[in-house]
């Protein structure tokens, strides 16, 4: 059969699944960082692609690094379903069918890139059939993007909960710390059981001497990147600067550039 134009315009076009990278570990190591480095390399490097960031850390210091404005969270949405729950039902159940458009509503949106956080974590006996139904719907909402980047809560605790059930890269960031590459090894050992990944590995953050990286006992996992401690980084961190006003050539942004190739995605 002989291709046309018109026959091209006829077929119908395959939405690509999205590359969804999660970052987890022990609390303070530079994960924020990371992520919201991912973030601008991503939107940098594949302008005509779309990009969602999603802050799923209650302290939302993912948007304070990407200089982002939050005004509503997916939190926001579910606590507004559970009051009118319990006041309308009939209400409740036509807001949930509206939950998809109020996600969007929640985006905060600049260029190529949308950002969405998620809040305060769930509480224990809550409603569960509402938070299902939310994850669900961020679910769907990954769909509408080519790159997603998860700034995880520290520790454990998402991946026990199953936040992060279904991703493409697992990354698991820990400081030159014996007890943070502990912690790291752990969330993916629990990980193995809980989440869906096609690929894992550890980023090493303030190696205080790039000389013994060898010394540190990481297997089984795969080394992505090893980044000298970064002074710049930790000043910006401490002026509230935005990761766009780091320099390219900063070891921190380097050794995301260098993580991200290890993994294919650059």
């Amino acid at each position: 059969m002989e291709i046309t134009n018109k026959n091209i315009e006829k077929t119908p076009k395959i939405q690509k699944a999205p590359v969804i990278i999660a970052l987890t570990g022990k609390g303070g190591v530079g994960k924020t960082s990371l992520s919201a480095l991912f973030v601008r390399q991503l939107t940098e490097a594949f302008p005509d692609k779309k990009i969602l960031a999603i802050d799923a850390d209650p302290a939302v210091g993912l948007a304070m690094a990407l200089g982002v404005d939050v005004k509503m969270t997916v939190d926001d949405i579910r606590n507004m379903f559970i009051k009118t729950a319990q006041t309308d039902q009939a209400a409740a159940i036509e807001m949930l069918g509206e939950a998809k458009y109020r996600m969007f509503d929640a985006l905060v949106e600049r260029k190529n890139l949308s950002f969405l956080a998620i809040g305060r974590p769930e509480s224990a006996g809550c409603y569960c059939k509402v938070n299902a139904y939310l994850k669900e719907i961020i679910s769907m909402l990954a769909g509408n993007f080519d790159y997603v980047v998860i700034d995880g809560e520290a520790g454990i605790e998402q991946v026990n909960r199953r936040v992060m059930e279904k991703v493409t890269h697992l990354l698991l960031v820990s400081d030159a710390s014996k007890k943070g590459i502990e912690v790291a090894k752990t969330i993916h050992e629990v990980a193995k059981d809980l989440v869906m990944f096609d690929q894992s590995g550890i980023i090493i953050n303030r190696m205080p001497d790039l000389n013994l990286v060898d010394q540190l006992e990481l297997e089984p996992l795969q080394l992505l990147s090893c980044i000298e401690d970064d002074k710049a980084m930790a000043l910006s961190d401490m002026l509230g600067k935005s990761v766009y006003e780091i320099d390219a050539s900063s070891p921190i942004y380097q050794g995301g550039v260098e993580a991200l190739k290890n993994l294919g995605i650059l």
